[in-house]
């Protein structure tokens, strides 16, 4: 028969963080900073979220390829303060995948005309300029948004198979918010004058060189760590908040499940990068009825991640190439020697093959010896690799590693986002604490105005980082509020 686990009274967590993530691990860097107390509480055995760094037989790899690049002066330092020369400067090569052959990307007008054709460069320069009558409506979906931009011709060809492939539902279902915050500072005429040799600036997906740990992304998110805990601020891993409990417009406790049992904490205010619908879920009293409904609504995309073991030294030279073929079920895969060559063992490969998935999916059912087998083969099929010298692999399953931008999450988010307003010592922040598709980078700002927030009453607006295109240039604010805010 089971029994219900033991709740047991906790010490004072000071500010409990919810997430090891790179968001949760900065908020709790700034209390360190601040000298403010705090705990933060991890449900996984390792820190780095979605960006943490897996081992196995002496092989590091991460779930997809994480960069690091930001213009955030800030985010850049705390970066470079952390690893120091172990955060390496890496020369970047992608290409995309797309009906059998590999297109440069950045583009390049020899490889684009070559692979495309001189007919249907110029069908995709004539259904680009056939958009341009559409520029000046509102676009709903992605496929509103991308068309207007780029044509229905080029949209078919670079973004519908890729874009399905990553969320599981049509362009016409995925809510034009999405490709205004991945691709808003891109152009059809900036590509064309950089195909062209004109020059001007490069926007932020196409640059050519980036950072990266030695070691992979959970180098950096150990190093913060060890700095907390140096900083006497705990780092519970295998810790999993189950009930933030609350009285009036405060948060009061929280209680904490990890080894069988539970434990209560009382905490001066919570700071949470966990899933935005899992924290509505928690709480205790329960949210009222239309706020869980709410919470209900909001979907996440899984992650599979396979990662291929092979003798070949270097299968290919890329970082990472995008599968655009529907044919191949995988959309992308990383080149982890090409990252780093510590991440892998002198004379072999490590590739991680990524799979986009829901719960519940045959991918997400598979053995790891299925799930080997299938991505040995997709890759084998597209010239990738030879197949005969994969020697090992694994499968690692991601849950809710992206949220989802369907027609229901902007009412949903609007709505949850209201409620947790009215808590004086709740703040969210990161890239599923806000329900938002950002960047390591934007995830960690948010942290960092957020506990500011909570710190000083500040009124830095979260939800804002990464709206605007230009939020994140504003060099003068930005550069100081490390500088400034921090040491008060």
């Amino acid at each position: 028969m089971q029994t219900e686990p033991r709740l047991d009274s906790g010490n004072p967590a000071g500010i409990a963080v919810l997430g090891g993530g790179p968001a949760g691990l900065t908020a709790a860097y700034v209390l360190a900073l601040r000298g403010a107390p705090g705990t933060v509480y991890e449900a996984d055995g390792t820190v780095g979220g979605i960006a943490k760094t897996v081992e196995f037989n002496g092989y590091r790899f991460d779930l997809g390829g994480h960069r690091f690049f930001t213009k955030l002066a800030p985010v850049q330092r705390l970066w470079e303060d952390m690893l120091g020369e172990e955060f390496l400067l890496r020369p970047r090569l992608s290409r995309i995948f797309y009906q059998g052959k590999f297109i440069s990307y950045p583009l390049r007008a020899e490889d684009v005309f070559q692979r495309l054709g001189l007919i249907e460069s110029a069908r995709c320069a004539l259904s680009y300029l056939w958009s341009r009558r559409l520029f000046r409506m509102k676009p709903e979906s992605f496929e509103d948004w991308v068309t207007m931009r780029f044509g229905k011709r080029l949209y078919e060809a670079f973004f519908r198979s890729y874009t399905e492939k990553v969320w599981g539902i049509p362009g016409t279902e995925i809510r034009s918010e999405w490709a205004a915050q991945r691709i808003k500072n891109f152009s059809l005429m900036h590509a064309v004058k950089a195909i062209l040799g004109f020059g001007g600036e490069h926007v932020t997906s196409l640059i050519e060189e980036f950072r990266y740990p030695r070691l992979g992304p959970g180098q950096m998110w150990e190093t913060f760590a060890t700095r907390l805990r140096e900083a006497e601020i705990p780092v519970l891993l295998n810790h999993r908040v189950v009930s933030v409990r609350h009285s009036g417009s405060r948060v009061q406790s929280v209680v904490v499940g990890a080894n069988g049992r539970e434990q209560e904490s009382p905490v001066d205010a919570v700071l949470s990068s966990i899933p935005l619908s899992e924290l509505v879920q928690r709480l205790d009293p329960p949210a009222p009825t239309e706020v869980l409904e709410a919470a209900a609504k909001l979907r996440y995309r899984e992650l599979c991640l396979v990662a291929l073991i092979t003798t070949e030294e270097a299968p290919f030279p890329d970082n990472w190439i995008y599968l655009h073929d529907p044919g191949t079920r995988a959309g992308r895969v990383q080149n982890f020697g090409a990252w780093s060559t510590a991440m892998v063992q002198p004379g072999t490969s490590c590739l991680g093959v990524e799979y986009f998935c829901f719960e519940g999916d045959e991918i997400w059912e598979m053995s790891d010896e299925q799930a080997v087998e299938l991505a040995k083969g997709e890759l084998a099929r597209i010239g990738l690799i030879d197949p005969s010298k994969v020697i090992d692999g694994v499968k690692v399953r991601v849950p809710k590693a992206y949220p989802m931008y369907d027609a229901n999450y902007k009412e949903a988010v609007d709505t949850l986002r209201l409620y947790l307003k009215g808590f004086d010592n709740l703040k969210t922040f990161g890239r599923n604490g806000l329900h938002r598709y950002n960047n390591q980078d934007h995830s960690m700002w948010t942290a960092i105005l957020a506990t500011l927030n909570q710190l000083d009453d500040a009124g830095y607006d979260v939800w804002s980082v990464n709206v605007e295109a230009e939020y994140h240039e504003e060099g003068d604010t930005v550069d100081a509020l490390l500088d400034v805010a921090l040491v008060q």
